[in-house]
């Protein structure tokens, strides 16, 4: 596990097209497709910038990443909670899935988290992705939801 930097831009953006492709037997788009939909590439555009923090776990190989960003409500992510409260985003490379990696950049993201004095942490997730149980299990609780898919906060009390 590393932290996530400039260098990493291009495989934040890889796991995001992983994140919202998560269904198994789905190809994840292309990067370069990510621009064309709404709300999805403010995610990693310009990556990083300030306020942002994001993990990076390794197997020889990136294989894994998870990663927070502040919106605003001009300018939401899909799981905005407040312009206080950063959104996560994770993604794992689909042959590493089940081995416990989201979890473990998950509970670095947390630490850092509390370390910041963060108030909390939001993220957007749909009802049938089997990673809900995951967030769910962190303490992630469904605060509400766009378009079918579930918004989740994790109060840190910062």
């Amino acid at each position: 596990m590393r932290v996530a930097t400039a260098d990493d831009a291009g495989f934040l953006a890889a796991m995001l097209a992983v994140a919202f492709d998560w269904r198994p037997g789905t190809v994840p788009r292309p990067v370069a497709r990510l621009p064309e939909l709404d709300g999805v590439w403010h995610y990693v555009d310009g990556w990083p910038r300030t306020g942002d923090t994001g993990v990076v776990a390794v197997s020889g190989d990136p294989v894994g990443a998870a990663w927070w960003r502040h919106f605003t409500g001009w300018d939401p992510g899909f799981g905005f909670v407040d312009e206080g409260i950063p959104e996560i985003a994770v993604g794992v490379v689909g042959r590493f899935r089940g081995r416990g990696i989201g979890a473990t950049l998950l509970g670095e993201l947390i630490t850092r988290a509390v370390d910041a004095g963060l108030p909390g942490l939001s993220l957007s997730v749909e009802p049938d992705n089997p990673a809900l149980r995951l967030y769910r299990r962190l303490g992630f609780v469904e605060v509400g939801g766009v378009d079918g898919s579930l918004t989740l906060l994790l109060g840190l009390g910062g």
